[in-house]
């Protein structure tokens, strides 16, 4: 039972881990990726697909994106869902592709993604925490019907506090990394 608790902490810690990296790792930074357009979806036949999957999407040069749409009806609602997203981008459509320019990121908005990342980072160290408070709250519930003894739940405890320290270390260094990336011009 002991070993069970600890490495479901330990999987919904790395689950939220997973998370925060994926989601810094697709803010861009100067330079252009075809990922910049992975979150939007698109409805198409009722069903939400991933601009990917609905057209061919290529890097024309450092700072332009060039999507070919397979099916011509839904450039509009491609344009519509990429203005309409918060990429800071303006989609320019030409028959049946559009272009996205994206602008040299200034100072300012350099500043705002790393408040952003910020933000991001203590929402998932808060997750984390939660994750450490159900755990405790767990054990003690466990205690109270008899089901563990206490030096097992100060064992539990003391390996739970260890594993939320270690992804709080984590956290603070993947922000850390991100925010040098960011800032340097």
């Amino acid at each position: 039972m002991e070993y069970d608790i600890i490495k479901n902490i330990k999987l919904r810690m790395e689950k939220c881990i997973e998370k925060f990296n994926i989601n810094i790792n697709n803010i861009r930074v100067g330079r252009i990726s075809t990922k910049l357009l992975d979150k939007i979806k698109i409805e198409y036949y009722g069903v939400k697909k991933k601009i990917k999957e609905l057209s061919n999407i290529t890097i024309e040069n450092s700072n332009t994106l060039k999507i070919t749409v397979f099916d011509k009806n839904i450039i509009r609602e491609i344009e519509k869902k990429i203005f309409h997203s918060n990429l800071g981008v303006t989609p320019i459509v030409n028959n049946n592709f559009i272009k996205i320019i994206v602008p040299p990121i200034t100072e300012e908005r350099r500043k705002k993604i790393v408040k952003d990342i910020q933000i991001e980072s203590e929402y998932t160290r808060i997750n984390i925490r939660n994750i450490r408070r159900d755990a405790n709250n767990f054990l003690k519930k466990s205690v109270k019907n008899k089901t563990i003894n206490i030096d097992i739940e100060y064992n539990i405890q003391n390996e739970i506090q260890n594993l939320t320290n270690y992804y709080i270390n984590k956290i603070n260094s993947l922000l850390s990394k991100k925010e040098l990336e960011i800032m340097k011009i």
